[in-house]
């Protein structure tokens, strides 16, 4: 009987859609951080694999990724994965509507899992921003399967054949210059909106202009992309030949957030507080890419791995302090640098001011290299050992905690 008035007299059971950099580390942080006679930590993904989306480009050119199993990542952890796919979400009923992956047998139907927590990590996808042909004839590289379609039309190609990649942004250059040094062969281009590299400092520009010159890429600057075709992108400069075209031009969010009653902004993200909490349902944690969370000076965040972990970090620490009694953690989310691969020999890492303005200070060449692949290593890393990256510390969920955490309507 005093067991049940200090503690949950059933488990809280936490639900977290979506397992990529956000999702996985913060089903594993809650996994360190609360007893597992209390929760249930359900973590869903539509693939048995975590995706290391940083190094999508890598593979859409060719190379081998490390394989990264979800279930051997969480194994001895508590964390129970769910393949399935998300449909659907009723933040009233406090339940997610999920179906089998499409390899599951036939007549597998779907299905509602019930939550008293939920984190939303469903991240996002390519941004097509309603240009004409772009769905048709265009490839991205947000996700592994696009990454792989891209992979398998570039093997497709003969020699001196033209490749555009359309965005200026780092997914871009990243995707330019690895696609170029691994196939000379073929005519990159990159088509950007505005002046090469002019979110960099002077230094970061004149080194990103010297690598795309040694590697004969041809850009289109100050220009936008009007229609896709199948060998071509017109432009407000003319038509700019393209046997295959990669649209990196921004992300957009998943629409299912947008199409419950959730607090949403006009794209869709989430709002969030200082905890990562929705303003418009206490139950449910944003993170990632899908929310919109403000940085130094309330400017949002941008969509990316440096931006998403540490909101993963905070809402699972914030969601184990309301369960636990503890106290409510900060974290100062602020920038410091953006690491831009440039090929596998040539890096940039461009130095930033908390919200994300270049400063003159940059790292480049080989020294540079190492560093980015440092960081993809070490995200990779802390997310595939969850309990291993932090001290493990469980603590035991309350009564009184499960009800703030989760308050009745």
């Amino acid at each position: 009987m005093q067991q049940n008035t200090r503690h949950t007299a059933h488990q809280h059971r936490i639900v977290v859609v979506g397992a990529g950099y956000t999702g996985a580390s913060a089903a594993g942080r809650l996994a360190a951080r609360l007893h597992r006679e209390d929760v249930t930590i359900t973590l869903v993904n539509a693939e048995p694999d975590f995706v290391e989306r940083v190094r999508l480009h890598q593979l859409a050119v060719g190379q081998t990724l490390r394989p990264r199993p979800l279930d051997a990542m969480f194994a001895g952890t508590g964390v129970r994965l769910r393949l399935a796919r998300v449909t659907g979400i009723d933040v009233d009923a406090r339940t997610v509507t999920v179906t089998p992956p499409e390899e599951a047998p036939a007549g597998s139907g779907a299905e509602d899992i019930p939550y008293d927590t939920l984190v939303y990590a469903l991240g996002s996808t390519w941004n097509t921003h309603g240009v004409p042909g772009v769905k048709e004839h265009a490839h991205d590289i947000a996700g592994r399967a696009g990454a792989l379609r891209l992979r398998g039309r570039l093997a497709d190609l003969a020699p001196g054949s033209p490749v555009t990649v359309v965005g200026g942004g780092l997914t871009g250059v990243e995707a330019a210059t690895e696609l170029a040094e691994a196939r000379p062969d073929l005519a990159v281009s990159l088509i950007s909106r505005g002046p090469l590299g002019d979110w960099l400092s002077p230094r970061g520009a004149r080194h990103l202009r010297k690598v795309f010159a040694g590697l004969r890429i041809t850009v289109h600057e100050n220009t936008d992309v009007t229609a896709v075709h199948a060998d071509r992108a017109t432009t407000t400069g003319g038509d700019v030949p393209a046997e295959a075209t990669l649209w990196t031009t921004g992300f957009a969010v998943h629409p299912i957030a947008r199409a419950t009653t959730l607090e949403t902004d006009e794209d869709g993200r989430i709002t969030v507080d200082a905890t990562m909490r929705s303003t418009s349902h206490p139950d449910v944690y944003a993170i990632g890419d899908a929310a919109r969370v403000a940085g130094p000076g309330g400017k949002p965040l941008r969509m990316s791995c440096a931006s998403g972990v540490p909101t993963a970090w905070q809402a699972a620490d914030a969601i184990a302090a309301r369960l636990t009694g503890a106290g409510l953690p900060t974290i100062s989310a602020r920038y410091v640098n953006q690491c831009v691969s440039l090929g596998r020999k040539e890096g940039l890492i461009q130095y930033v001011t908390a919200d994300d303005r270049a400063v003159s200070a940059a790292l480049t060449g080989r020294p540079a290299v190492l560093y980015k692949e440092l960081v993809c290593k070490a995200a990779a890393w802390g997310v595939a050992h969850p309990t291993l990256s932090l001290p493990t510390r469980r603590r035991r969920v309350t009564a009184a905690g499960a009800r703030a955490a989760a308050p009745t309507a």
